[in-house]
């Protein structure tokens, strides 16, 4: 069985930084393209940033020069390092990824518990 778990999130004042973990647990070959999503009150789950394991990365525009997605792949950890906090950043994060289980097996797609980021104005 594979988990990912996220933890770091808090409350934090508007202009700090908090860093996200997501550590992947389990039977896990390698952890391929993984994603962070967040979803705020009332509103719909959205996409933030994606890293790719060949080493590429992709952010929402809003988010961009502010957070930066990294990975440990020996730890089989993704991490979210936010800066420059903002109100509208608070939201619920959660994790995503594709985790190839075995050598030569196809990826499955996991999601975590998520994780609550609150940023006090």
């Amino acid at each position: 069985q594979v988990q990912l778990v996220e933890s770091g999130g808090g409350l934090v004042q508007a202009g700090g930084s908090l860093r996200l973990s997501c550590a992947g647990s389990g039977s896990i070959f390698q952890v391929n393209d993984a994603a962070w999503y967040r979803q705020a009150p009332g509103k719909q789950r959205e996409w933030v940033a994606r890293s790719t394991r060949g080493g590429g990365a992709r952010y929402k525009n809003s988010v961009k020069g502010r957070f930066t997605i990294s990975r440990d792949s020996t730890k089989n950890t993704v991490y979210l390092q936010m800066s420059s906090l903002k109100p509208e950043d608070t939201a619920i994060y959660y994790c995503n990824a594709d985790i190839q289980r075995t050598r030569y097996g196809t990826d499955y797609n996991y999601w975590g518990q998520g994780t609550q980021v609150t940023v006090s104005s």
